[in-house]
């Protein structure tokens, strides 16, 4: 048997753009085989739903909202639903597992954290820090950003982006050695298609995600890999910044991170 997991869903308690209620989601991914999901809503950098003027419990409160929802539901059903974020620094967004409401009430640092102390400080306190959708191209987006050492893993394949786009994640993530997640982005009930990851056991917690992330324990992802695999790569529709050690620009091209 293989456990399914959504890996990044927004919710409209949290999320500007988000539609669906979290809530809603559990009978929604239930009755689809899931075994459980993610609330992944935009934090303070991203096109978050919360007020930033208001006290830094008010506004962590209000931004767990969506999940508790979920979670709340999720328990009614036996359905698990584990807790995470999606920041935002220059159009780069990174997928953040592992950590809870309790850390987030003692970290009010985390809302300014680069990307290289976002990085060191979720992994100090047992987290794991993914690249969503490195290759989306946007018109609201100046560049891409490629951040090959300030994370654990690379979304390769994103409901939200075209193939292409997931196909050169795919390859990056594969030419660099990195653990590889899948997910579906999703907004509201009306997605596509679904994505996520299966697991060979079901999860204890967010920290047991994150150890294996961090890990390179396996992970099946519920994409079409062949797909990804045999997609043309054609040139970045944007110019591409390329972060090394310390998430500090690199003169590396892009390409040479392709083959």
């Amino acid at each position: 048997m293989r456990y399914r997991y959504e890996t990044h869903l927004h919710t409209c308690q949290a999320s500007a753009c988000g539609v669906a209620r979290g809530r809603d989601y559990i009978p929604f991914y239930q009755d689809l085989g899931y075994q459980g999901l993610f609330v992944t809503d935009h934090f303070f950098g991203g096109n978050t739903a919360v007020n930033p003027s208001l006290p830094w419990r008010e506004q962590v409160n209000r931004f767990c909202s969506g999940y508790e929802e979920a979670k709340e539901e999720g328990d009614k059903r036996c359905f698990q639903v584990f807790f995470g974020w999606e920041q935002c620094y220059a159009g780069d967004e990174y997928l953040v597992y592992g950590l809870d409401k309790a850390w987030l009430y003692e970290h009010p640092e985390v809302k300014n954290w680069s990307r290289a102390e976002q990085y060191r400080e979720v992994r100090r306190f047992g987290g794991c820090v993914v690249q969503a959708h490195p290759f989306r191209n946007r018109a609201y987006l100046r560049h891409i950003i490629l951040n090959t050492a300030c994370v654990d893993g690379v979304e390769v394949y994103n409901v939200a982006n075209s193939l292409a786009e997931n196909a050169q994640a795919f390859r990056y993530a594969e030419n660099l050695g990195l653990p590889m997640l899948a997910g579906s982005d999703i907004h509201s009930l009306q997605w596509p298609e679904l994505s996520g990851v299966a697991l060979p056991t079901p999860l204890a917690d967010e920290r047991d995600f994150a150890a294996r992330v961090r890990s390179g324990a396996p992970i099946e992802l519920i994409a079409p890999i062949a797909a990804l695999r045999s997609a043309l790569l054609n040139p970045a529709g944007l110019p591409v910044v390329v972060l090394g050690e310390d998430a500090q620009p690199m003169d590396t091209p892009y390409t040479e991170l392709l083959r």
